[in-house]
């Protein structure tokens, strides 16, 4: 008989030869008389199962798998496709379409497991009967006689508890069920649904594991392997034991052959197959863990953590993975540099944006992931110091007021807050002065007194009002102290905020996520940019002039790449928090560095001298094929009209 006849049409044929396989090695009664006796006993218990449904109406309603969508595992690619991660709850599992299952897998299971599957109506009277004889002989349970069907509602509705009662309801559950559902429906519910092992839950997640490639791409030596997985996954394991898997795989080839669904070709060809194995990934960390916590932590806001356990979400991060891992290794070679020179113990952040999307393009949280999974770029709220100069100054501009050439008084001057009298002086503890400067001067000196005096001028809740728009929402008090960036922030802030004035006013929620969408291709999350104006587009124009002078003759000279830069530098009192954040037309990056234990850096730490070196070494690899832009000169825009 041909092989390739299909193996649904061989049932009328096989029947009568599978009825003496039910009964090889039982005992010394003969065929027919052990044939006519378990014909006789399987009918009674058919018949009386068929009265028993009557009183089982306690039991599950079976048509509400019409609708049942399993468990299934999330996963997390970056912007090219690569898989990052895979984020699960107790089910590890990839749910797909029967014709996307190898037929060689199909008929390997059900030779293995229930060969009349498509001639019975959810149950098997002769295999029930079977495995009553065999149980009998045993004097205990050795073989269970269950249908596919019957192990479909066994898994999803009853106890894995082995005793009579549950053996009549996965009995009732599937005839009841074989009513609502096709048998096509059920086989793939089953294949989708069926434990393979090391936490692998369906097919094409144990395709993957085992054998590194999709379900329906599996070979029949490979098909037989995993069909005789499934009475006992762990112990036949090829990861495990191979000899094992091997003599699992032998019997379901043999039990193929015996139903005339592969020719002794087939089986000799499969049972020669080189098995070539993947890896146990189920419990794997991910690739580039603060992308994927920090995608995790963004859906679970969206959705809630079950569905992100349980719906099979496919997430199309905004990261490349390379691009990603240049980033991490260049945080690594910094923070190595830093403790040769005696800054020990220090961490680091790095964020860096496309002003245009607000596309988190690279999210380091810390020096290394393995030894620390808390995300300083998401999670540690540090003060900025002077790098939150450039909101008042922003506030100033758009208040129609001020200009780059607006001079203000360095000079002493105290305020009376809440807590007593403050006393602004600049970073080196000094009462020294400059006078009147412009502007443009006093940020690219990074001048303290001339911040507060124009924060005062603007008023403190405008500049409050001001970092509220651009997605800073740490609490804040209009106090003096406040433009010196006396508050908390976090890496993303202020790279986020600093885009916003990259973009000229233009935002869009900043995400590590561009797409969402379910197992089936549906769209759940659509993060396209809708950017929208919420700065004054002069007034952002101006602040990054201002800044460019910052890096051109100011404290971030150290982040001079050749090329247009608006940026500070930030460095807190006693040297707890360094801090550079800088643009150019299409990246943004802010890189903080201080200690977990918010300790003194080093008596001479400044973001100018020691962050500015990390911000341009990470920027030349980043910007190494990307064209120089320009800014575009605040006279394109329309300068506010004073209030």
């Amino acid at each position: 008989m041909s092989s390739t006849k299909s193996f649904a049409k061989k049932y009328s044929d096989i029947q009568t030869s599978s009825s003496f396989e039910f009964f090889k090695g039982v005992g010394q009664v003969t065929g027919g008389t052990l044939l006519s006796m378990t014909m006789v006993g399987s009918s009674v218990l058919a018949g009386g199962l068929v009265g028993l449904a009557i009183s089982f109406r306690d039991l599950p309603d079976v048509r509400q798998l019409r609708t049942f969508f399993p468990s299934e595992t999330s996963y997390i690619y970056d912007i090219k496709g690569k898989l990052l991660s895979s984020i699960h709850g107790e089910a590890n599992r990839e749910v797909v379409t029967l014709d996307h299952i190898s037929p060689n897998l199909k008929r390997a299971v059900l030779a293995s497991e229930d060969s009349h599957f498509y001639d019975h109506h959810g149950i098997n009277p002769v295999g029930i009967g079977r495995a009553a004889l065999v149980n009998w002989v045993a004097g205990g349970v050795r073989e269970g006689g269950s249908t596919i069907t019957m192990q479909l509602v066994k898994n999803i509705f009853l106890s894995q508890k082995r005793a009579f009662t549950r053996k009549i309801a996965e009995a009732v559950l599937a005839i009841r069920l074989e009513q609502v559902m096709s048998k096509d429906h059920i086989l793939e519910m089953y294949l989708n649904q069926v434990y393979w092992g090391h936490n692998n839950y369906g097919v094409q997640t144990a395709a993957r594991t085992y054998f590194k490639k999709s379900a329906e791409n599996l070979t029949l030596g490979e098909s037989a392997m995993m069909a005789g997985l499934i009475q006992a996954p762990e112990e036949f394991s090829p990861f495990v034991s191979m000899k094992l898997a091997k003599q699992k795989q032998k019997e379901v080839l043999g039990r193929m052959l015996e139903l005339d669904w592969i020719s002794q070709q087939e089986y000799n060809d499969a049972l020669n197959e080189e098995i070539k194995l993947g890896k146990i990934k189920s419990f794997q960390g991910s690739a580039l863990p603060y992308i994927t916590n920090t995608v995790a932590q963004e859906l679970i806001q969206k959705f809630g953590r079950q569905a992100l356990l349980t719906d099979g979400m496919r997430v199309q991060t905004t990261v490349d993975a390379k691009f990603q891992m240049m980033a991490e290794e260049t945080i690594k070679k910094w923070h190595k540099t830093l403790e040769a020179e005696g800054l020990k113990n220090n961490q680091m952040a790095l964020v860096a944006i496309d002003p245009r999307t607000h596309f988190v393009k690279a999210l380091v949280g810390g020096v290394d992931s393995k030894t620390s999974e808390f995300n300083r770029a998401t999670q540690a709220q540090r003060q900025p110091g002077s790098s939150f100069k450039p909101f008042v100054y922003y506030t100033a501009f758009a208040s129609g007021k001020f200009t780059p050439d607006t001079t203000v008084l360095d000079s002493p001057v105290s305020y009376r807050d809440g807590n007593g009298w403050y006393y602004p002086h600049n970073y080196d503890n000094t009462f020294t002065f400059m006078g009147a400067i412009p502007i443009r001067t006093a940020l690219a000196q990074s001048r303290n007194v001339p911040a507060v005096k124009i924060g005062k001028a603007v008023g403190m809740n405008k500049v409050i009002e001001t970092c509220r728009t651009l997605g800073i929402n740490s609490p804040m008090v209009p106090v003096s102290s406040l433009p010196l960036g006396a508050i908390g922030v976090t890496p993303l802030e202020m790279a986020s905020a600093y885009a916003t004035f990259a973009n000229y006013g233009w935002q869009s929620p900043p995400t590590v996520i561009a797409r969402v969408t379910d197992s089936s291709g549906n769209v759940l999350l659509d993060n396209t940019p809708k950017p929208q104006l919420v700065l004054n587009p002069w007034a952002s124009a101006t602040t990054l002039d201002v800044m460019q002078t910052v890096v051109k003759e100011g404290t971030g000279r150290g982040a001079d790449i050749g090329r247009p830069v608006a940026g500070k530098t930030g460095t807190t009192s006693s040297e707890k928090d360094i801090w550079f954040i800088g643009t150019v037309p299409q990246l943004t990056t802010a890189v903080w560095v201080g200690r977990d234990n918010n300790g003194q850096l080093a008596h001479d730490a400044t973001g100018g001298g020691m962050v500015t070196p990390i911000w341009r070494d990470f920027m030349q690899k980043a910007l190494k094929d990307v064209p120089i832009e320009n800014f575009q000169p605040p006279s394109k825009f329309s300068r506010p009209k004073s209030n």
